[in-house]
Order: C-alpha cells, then structure tokens, then sequence
C-alpha cells in the first residue's frame, strides 16, 4: 500500500508535471508512492482517484495517514474530497510557485491544505506563513558538463561552431519571439552561431510559431535556426551541456527551471529578469539578467557572452558548482519529505486554516 500519493491530472508535461517528476523519482527509493492521474516519465504507471482513495484508507508503514502531495486546482479538489468528504486520513501537501495574489477560489483551496510548501521567498509573501520555502531542484547527475564544448556541439549536428537555445513552450509570455528577434540581430554579425528553439506550440500557438519562422526565413537564416518541437528528458540532456548559453527571456515566469538545468550542465544563461532567474545568475557570476521584452538588451548579451569564450567557461563552472551547492533535486525533495515526516508525527502545519490566504 502506498504511504505518498504525488497527482498529476494534465494530460500535457507541462512545467508543473516536470517539477512533480523530478521530485517524485527522487522520492521513489524513500517511500511506498503512487502516481494519480496522468503518466510521468520514469514513474510506476498512475492509478485512478478512485483507486487512490480506496489504498489510503491502509496506508504502508504504519503510517497514520496518507499524504497526497498536489499542485494543480482539481488536484486540490480531489484532495479535500477525499480528506474532508470522506474522512479519509489523508494530509494535503501543496506546492506553489506563483508570484501573484492567488484569485478567492484558489485562495480558499490554498487555505484548507494542511502544508504548503513555496518554491521562491516571493510566492511566499503571498501567504501568511508557509511550512517551507524550496527552490525547485534539478538532477545534477543527469545534467554535467561536457569535457569539450565545441566538440559536443558539432556532435550533435545542427551546424555551426556554437549553439545558443531558448527551451520551454513556444508561445508569447515565453518570450519566444523577444528570443527569435534578438538572435536574428546575433547571427546576422555572427556566421559561426547557431539557434535551437526547443518546446512546443499548442494548436493555439501555431500561427505564432509560424510567423516566427517566417521571420527566421526572411532574414535568411533557416538553415541556421531550427524549431525542435518537444524534446524527450534525454535529448534535452545531451543538448544543455553543447550550448554555449541558455537564452529564457519570458515576459513572465512563475520559477522557471530550465536556467538550472543548464547551469547544471555547465551551460550560463540570458534571461530575462522575471521567475528566479535573478537568484540563479549570482550577482552575474553564472549569467545575465535582461529587460522582460528588450530584444536589444537580450542580443546585446548574448552578443558579448559569445564574443567572449573564455568567459562563458568561466561562468558555466561557476554555474555547475552553484547548481550542486543551491540547486540540486536532493535538497528540495529532503526539503519536502522533512514536511511529510512532521506531518506522519502529527504536527499541525495547517496555517492557512480559516481562509487567512
């Protein structure tokens, strides 16, 4: 029987369900865990709410209750069904990286989990008190540095002698178009640059993409810039150590974690000052932090970064080290399963009671 129950309702691997992943595998070797909902990559197949509702009622180890571990709405929803409802022994773990006053119904979900938990001090200021602040972590193990850069790039077989990639979905509050524009301005000085956009459009987006690779075409610059769609976990590992810089320039971003996969991988960063990006860059130790929407300031960036090899080594190594150090999926998921423990042993993290979110 499953002690830790972790849901993912979204049919899509959006950011949320990555974060839930990444924590989750790590979690694996700890505890009894069942996935509800949708499939993880790397995760046991999921179960049914109805199925989890059913095995919480003996949770394994002698453990006094279940805890259900969410971060969506209906997640949520179907937590409190099933704890207040149902009088299941169930405890509600939420996770919250938003950066804004959540809106009344939201709000008063918040209010009746029994931990929650905030991924930067700005989401937590949004609460009267949270039982943890944890930055959302990366598998520094997965992502390393690769002995030689250039080499690993050229391996890989998109042209050109450096790669510079924005990663994430392909849509405006992403900044893919701020992206496209400042690279254009890039490459049209720098023949030996190449440009990967890495995510996917949704059926909504689809004529935003392709008036981004109109553009692209326009400049000249097809054979030079590729649009990858949605990359699988491994792909993207390969990929992050090759770059020579990360380029995530949202227009806004409630954490953002990609900056860390790649200062995991060795690999700094442009980005724009929005999500946690500004924490990662280390007073500009590991990379520069830009305008939300300058695609002058952005080119101009990544212009002087990659004008400057020696310095992008030298920030990647100083990224690498800070990733281990501050960044590390093993401190976030020690983090929340410290919150699953003080839960088992029966303290009341409930501080949102009464609706005071």
């Amino acid at each position: 029987m499953p002690e830790l129950f972790v849901t993912n309702y979204n049919t899509r691997f959006t950011g949320v369900s990555s974060t839930a992943q990444r924590m989750a595998r790590h979690h694996m070797g700890r505890y009894d865990l069942a996935l509800v909902g949708h499939p993880l990559p790397g995760l046991p197949d999921p179960i049914t709410a109805k199925r989890a509702r059913r095995l919480s009622r003996s949770p394994s180890n002698g453990r006094p209750c279940a805890i259900w571990h969410v971060r969506r709405d209906p997640e949520m929803i179907s937590a409190l069904y099933a704890r207040d409802v149902l009088r299941l022994p169930i405890r509600t773990v939420f996770t919250s990286a938003a950066k804004h006053r959540h809106s009344a119904f939201p709000r008063w979900l918040i209010g009746r989990m029994d931990a929650v938990i905030a991924t930067s001090p700005d989401a937590a200021a949004f609460f009267p008190d949270v039982a943890a602040t944890l930055p959302h972590g990366v598998d520094v193990e997965n992502y390393r540095p690769a002995p030689d850069r250039r080499a690993a790039w050229k391996a890989l077989g998109y042209g050109g002698e450096t790669g510079v990639a924005i990663v994430g979905r392909v849509r405006p509050e992403k900044g893919t178009d701020v992206f496209v524009d400042a690279m254009i301005r890039v490459m049209q000085d720098d023949p030996d640059v190449t440009a990967l956009v890495i995510g996917m459009a949704k059926p909504s987006e689809a004529e935003f993409q392709a008036g981004l690779e109109r553009r692209v075409t326009e400049a000249g610059l097809r054979d030079r810039f590729h649009f990858l769609g949605f990359v699988e976990g491994d792909v993207q590992a390969d990929i992050m150590p090759a770059l020579s810089l990360i380029v995530n320039v949202a227009r806004y971003e409630p954490f953002g974690v990609v900056p860390a996969e790649g200062m995991a991988a060795g690999t700094p960063f442009v980005c724009s000052d929005t999500g946690h990006y500004r924490a990662f860059s280390d007073g500009g130790r590991t990379g520069l932090i830009v305008p939300p929407g300058d695609v002058a300031a952005a080119a101009q960036a990544v212009a002087e970064l990659l004008a400057d090899p020696d310095r992008i080594e030298a920030m990647g190594r100083a990224a690498r080290d800070k990733a281990v150090r501050d960044h590390s999926i093993g401190a976030e998921a020690d983090g929340a399963a410290e919150i699953y423990e003080r839960l088992w042993a029966g303290e009341d993290l409930a501080v949102h009671r009464a609706g005071r979110t």
